[in-house]
């Protein structure tokens, strides 16, 4: 554990946007989450906004708000959002701003840099603190092509990839390596992306600020040296986009660089176009279409898990219901209803697992 930290989300808590902020309200081993900063749900609890459960986490107005009335201390102020193009909003940089006057220093997972805003970086210097950009990307001499080493790692490897962004990937990721983990298994997963990290992920990299020459040998990196260390019996993969999406069309080298052993495939019925192509109008793939272009990667997919925006209850147990039988796989809700039936299915599938 770094220590503890407030999140930042000024008005976005209950928005897809605040995705990192929604991960680390789950869960987080690096950082002991202590509060969020939003103006809009001032008071209340944070679990209770982001899904109805109650997790001790309160809602404060602003930082000088949080510093003189909050019973515990932060360390840092993590920017918990995600936005298009990774831009730092104007309206956060002043909540930035009096955090580093106050003493915190500062997490953010957005490609807008900021140990490279000159205004930001001079505030840090006089206040002592750090600026900790997640996504800035790794030196060369410290990135990894792909060499074969994957073919020695003789445990299943299974990823959860989607049909589109957005969706709660490394949610379903974490909730089957808990899940998993309390039947007994050594399950360890590959985290992907900022918050995979934030929520302190010892192994694995973040894939969109990754040369793509070594994306693939990253991948292999992340999954050999988990093996190596932790002699696990099952490794779950953070998947990334979806293989179709325009926006960032991958999820090809998780099937194929990681010699994945079968998908996890999360999916969001409601959704018709892919997240940030409205206007293009790219519809989203059936189930049934992207069942049968994983199959086309040599790999097969053992059960869908399903994001349900939009759904009424009754809707999302019906289409959960017609699914699963017309698909004959395990079709799960996460949110609702956890995955302990798909870690059962899972225990099976390593139980009967053979390397080849």
């Amino acid at each position: 554990m770094d220590g503890n930290a407030i999140v930042l989300t000024n008005g976005l808590l209950d928005h897809h946007k605040a995705k990192t902020a929604h991960g680390l309200i789950r869960g987080s081993d690096r950082y002991n989450i202590v509060g969020i900063i939003d103006h809009k749900f001032v008071g209340k609890d944070a679990g209770e906004v982001l899904d109805g459960k109650k997790r001790n986490i309160p809602v404060y107005g602003d930082i000088e708000t949080f510093t003189a009335t909050s019973p515990v201390k932060a360390d840092y102020m993590i920017v918990g959002i995600a936005t298009k193009g990774g831009v730092l909003p104007d309206e956060m940089k002043p909540f930035i701003k009096s955090a580093i006057k106050a003493g915190y220093s500062i997490v953010s997972g957005l490609h807008e840099f900021l140990s490279e805003t000159p205004e930001i970086v001079e505030l840090a210097n006089v206040y002592n603190v750090k600026l900790i950009d997640v996504r800035k990307p790794k030196p060369n001499k410290d990135l990894h092509f792909w060499t074969g080493r994957i073919a020695k790692v003789a445990c299943p490897k299974i990823p959860v990839i989607g049909t589109d962004c957005n969706m709660g990937k490394r949610t379903t990721s974490r909730f089957l390596k808990e899940a998993v983990s309390e039947a007994g298994l050594n399950a360890q997963m590959i985290y992907t992306g900022q918050t995979g990290w934030m929520q302190s992920g010892q192994y694995g990299f973040i894939f969109d600020s990754t040369l793509n020459d070594f994306i693939s040998g990253e991948i292999e990196h992340a999954i050999v040296t988990c093996y190596e260390n932790e002699n696990p019996d099952i490794i779950f993969i953070e998947g990334q986009s979806a293989l179709q999406n325009p926006t960032g069309p991958c999820g090809s080298e998780f099937l194929i660089s990681a010699d994945s052993d079968a998908v996890i495939l999360q999916h969001a019925p409601k959704r018709e176009f892919f997240h940030g192509c409205e206007g293009y109008k790219r519809t989203i793939p059936t189930l049934e279409q992207e069942i049968a272009l994983i199959k086309m990667y040599g790999v097969d997919v053992m059960a869908v898990t399903l994001n349900t925006e939009d759904m009424t209850k009754e809707e999302a147990l019906e289409y959960q219901k017609e699914k699963e039988a017309s698909l004959g796989i395990p079709v799960i809700l996460p949110l609702d209803e956890g995955v302990g039936r798909l870690a059962e299915t899972i225990s099976e599938f390593v139980k009967n697992y053979q390397h080849s």
